[in-house]
């Protein structure tokens, strides 16, 4: 039992408990909201969507679809990799770049464990599949589902997390317009968390942090630490409620529009979403220092 109390799953004893008797009561607060007639006029006005900026496109693309599915498979395995980084006292091994090839640096490379390895090589792939998605972004007028242009996307977010917590849904309609909360959420995601999360990492970077050094009364390295295990946190709180709403407002239709860009309720974009799980199950088992050694290729690998 004292053992018990040591581990890390001692705090789910009080805090799954507690999140149960929070959310409940949340859940009483919103219906007891919505049944004052006051708040009825609000929704009333407030129905919980803004509107969009003109000639902003009907629907999802192609390449969103395959943006997002190539996004939520980085995100894992950085999320994953980046826990164990923080995490892990003693890694499995260090890695160091070979300087002698097409890359040459003047200072030597530096060890770094193959867990960061792995998280940095990964940070690269999700830099350089976000830079695509900004430019497609504003090519396609996609932007206009993404940012706010109207005031009222507040008292309109209001009312849509009312509705939520009530438990009685705003009306979904993903396809032409996100309701005002998505809308703030997704915004938040791709325009301040995402740019918070490079510029903190690349503040942490082994090689880089030095080049910091003249901003380090500004920016020290210990607030970028905190700043960037803050927005992992985000990260991880925003893809459960997103997954959890998902499948909770509509599976067939919401996951239709992420993966198969149409807005029927056929089976085609589960069937597509359940590949990709798949996929990421088995990347996940792949993902062990054995075969990590093999794909990181690089000049010299050290087993502790």
């Amino acid at each position: 039992m004292a053992d018990f109390r040591k581990s890390r799953w001692f705090a789910l004893v009080w805090a799954v408990p507690a999140a149960i008797v929070l959310v409940s009561v949340a859940v009483l607060g919103a219906q007891w909201l919505r049944s004052l007639p006051a708040m009825q006029s609000f929704i009333t006005q407030f129905p919980g969507q803004s509107s969009l900026p003109a000639g902003t496109p009907v629907g999802f693309p192609a390449w969103l679809a395959w943006q997002h599915g190539l996004n939520a498979f980085i995100m894992l395995f950085i999320i994953r990799s980046g826990w164990q980084v923080r995490t892990l006292t003693r890694p499995d091994a260090y890695w160091t770049r070979n300087n002698k090839g097409m890359i040459r640096t003047k200072g030597s490379p530096v060890r770094i464990s193959l867990n960061l390895w792995l998280h940095l090589s990964l940070d690269t792939l999700w830099i350089i599949n976000g830079v695509v998605f900004y430019a497609l972004l504003f090519v396609t007028g996609q932007w206009g589902r993404l940012v706010p242009v109207h005031w009222d996307i507040f008292p309109n977010a209001i009312s849509a997390g009312i509705q939520y917590a009530s438990l009685n849904w705003p009306v979904e309609n993903g396809w032409s317009n996100y309701n005002a909360l998505q809308v703030l959420s997704y915004f938040l995601v791709v325009f301040i968390a995402a740019p918070l999360a490079l510029i903190t990492g690349l503040r942490m970077s082994p090689g880089l942090a030095a080049h910091f050094n003249p901003l380090h009364r500004a920016f020290p390295l210990s607030a970028a630490r905190k700043i960037h295990f803050a927005t992992m946190v985000f990260f991880v709180a925003f893809i459960v409620v997103h997954v959890t709403l998902v499948f909770a407002t509509g599976a067939l239709n919401n996951l239709n529009h992420m993966y198969a860009v149409n807005n029927g309720q056929s089976w085609l974009g589960f069937a597509i979403f359940s590949a990709s799980l798949v996929l990421m199950i088995v990347a996940w088992i792949a993902a062990r220092p054995f075969v990590l050694r093999s794909i990181a290729g690089s000049s010299y690998l050290r087993w502790v």
